[in-house]
């Protein structure tokens, strides 16, 4: 990326603008185990984070030997709705930080478009998204896959080097990177994921209160 001003800030939705994904893989273990396999949520963590449900769920068959119910995925989508409902909150400083943002944003996740207008609403971010929320299942391209982001820009008319990706997972800093896009890896204030994001993206960084600083190219 050259050292023009960015056009385009894209946000990734779990872990980067609402806490969910402990809650998420919570509700996903538990379903699992209803299935008869156990898997801790630091393995979910290292396994399934930022990584589509159709892959988790071929994983969990993997290691459970058999295929699931047929009703896994609408079970995990409802029990995730019911716990945001109960616990989602938004990543600190995020609020304060898109206050701060000048530049036009939109939000592009591997999620159904369902969730995120629901995960959006419960932290009140939605208005900060509205008409600009890319889901994975709309153009039928998964991170790592750079498809979602190519889309996103294309469609708001912002050429993939002008865009600036936010994004928690190796997948989706992956995904930005095959797009051409420069990338911010948020560590989320967990210094275990610093390696990993450190090899692959741009920059890391810790706080979202940092984001704005790293948004501005003199």
């Amino acid at each position: 990326m050259t050292s023009a001003s960015p056009e385009l800030i894209i946000f990734d939705s779990d872990g980067v603008l609402v806490d969910s994904e402990i809650i998420a893989l919570t509700v996903l273990v538990r379903t699992a185990s209803e299935e008869g396999v156990t898997i801790s949520v630091e393995d979910a963590i290292r396994s399934f984070r930022g990584v589509k449900m159709a892959d988790c769920v071929r994983e969990i068959e993997r290691r459970l030997g058999r295929g699931v119910r047929d009703t896994f995925v609408a079970d995990v989508r409802q029990a995730t709705a019911l716990a945001f409902d109960a616990e989602l909150k938004p990543v600190e400083g995020i609020h304060a930080a898109l206050a701060e943002i000048t530049v036009p944003v939109c939000v592009a996740s591997n999620g159904p478009t369902s969730k995120l207008t629901h995960a959006l609403g419960l932290t009140k971010l939605l208005g900060h998204f509205e008409g600009r929320i890319f889901s994975a299942y709309e153009v039928g391209s998964w991170k790592p896959d750079p498809g979602l982001f190519l889309h996103a820009a294309q469609t708001l008319g912002v050429h993939p080097s002008r865009c600036v990706v936010i994004e928690d997972s190796l997948s989706g800093i992956r995904a930005a990177k095959a797009a051409g896009m420069r990338v911010l890896g948020f560590t989320g204030g967990d210094p275990g994921v610093e390696p990993e994001l450190a090899a692959f993206c741009d920059e890391f960084f810790h706080r979202m209160s940092d984001l704005p600083a790293l948004l501005r190219i003199e």
